[in-house]
């Protein structure tokens, strides 16, 4: 159903979202290039953002295109397998970035309290075992959520009060009790966003009472600001994910929980690469470099 707005209001949303979308493909596109061609970005940090940027470019891809086209025909149909099939992917999409921000708080504190072993704990191994856990839990966590949906029947109103086929929007659909399903949504949530959560403060708390000891204001700057970008990212991915789905309202597909994840799947996969790029002065330098503004 998307959004109930005027002709002309849509079609002032399609370009307004047409252009966000645009900014988030090249963003995170750039983001991409530049660890990809700059030996200097090839640490693991760095790894793991380019993860970052993959997952904001799938997320964006599976729910905008969408998106516009029901702005574009508010008629228009999706059809049950590729409605599942979003379904599925956002979820994939949504716990692999939860995964993914515990790996890079985990990258932040051994780099800044642990400096001398940090090549030895953050091998590449351990890198690549760390990405390709998330890529996998993110996989098999919504895996269970579809094998539990598929099952259930969908015999009308086959309206879906989203813009696009978010999970509890279509479990309210269902012909059948969903009580499990919504349960286990909850529980996943929980599992997925507190936990990870929980252990990124705690892992934050460690790196600022290591940062508050370092002797020179100028090292205490520059460990924060390596920190500062990944904090700015955490915070609006958990804010809004923590809101809509285990907050007092969760579940709600109407209104305020619309936008929210409007602003979840549209508006954070665009700014995590301004993020990164505005606050970080390594990725400047890297773009500055490879636009030959900046010599080696």
């Amino acid at each position: 159903m998307g959004f109930p707005v005027e002709p002309d209001m849509r079609m002032f949303l399609f370009g307004l979202f047409s252009l966000l979308y645009a900014f988030t493909l090249i963003g995170n596109g750039v983001i991409l290039g530049l660890i990809y061609l700059e030996a200097r970005l090839h640490t693991p940090m760095y790894f793991f953002l380019s993860h970052l940027a993959l997952v904001d470019i799938s997320y964006a891809c599976n729910t905008v295109p969408q998106m516009l086209a029901n702005l574009l025909d508010p008629g228009k149909f999706i059809s049950y397998a590729g409605c599942t099939t979003q379904t599925f992917l956002f979820l994939t999409f949504a716990h692999t970035e939860c995964l993914l921000l515990v790996a890079m708080s985990y990258d932040r504190y051994v780099a800044i309290c642990h400096p001398l072993r940090y090549s030895v704990i953050m091998s590449w191994k351990v890198c690549i075992t760390l990405a390709l856990t998330a890529w996998v839990l993110g996989y098999l966590l919504a895996l269970v959520h579809l094998i539990l949906l598929l099952p259930l029947p969908f015999c009308g109103p086959q309206k879906i009060n989203h813009f696009f086929c978010e999970i509890m929007a279509v479990l309210k659909l269902a012909c059948a009790d969903t009580h499990i399903n919504e349960v286990l949504v909850l529980v996943g949530a929980a599992s997925v966003l507190v936990g990870p959560f929980s252990s990124i403060v705690i892992s934050y708390m460690q790196i600022i009472w290591a940062v508050l000891h370092i002797q020179s204001r100028e090292g205490r700057q520059k460990a924060f600001s390596t920190c500062s970008s990944h904090l700015c990212v955490v915070g609006l991915f958990y804010g809004t994910a923590i809101i809509m789905y285990i907050g007092p309202n969760h579940g709600n597909s109407k209104g305020q929980q619309k936008y929210l994840l409007l602003f979840h799947s549209l508006f954070n996969p665009m700014l995590n690469p301004l993020i990164y790029s505005l606050r970080n002065n390594e990725v400047k330098g890297a773009l500055k470099r490879v636009l030959g503004k900046e010599r080696p």
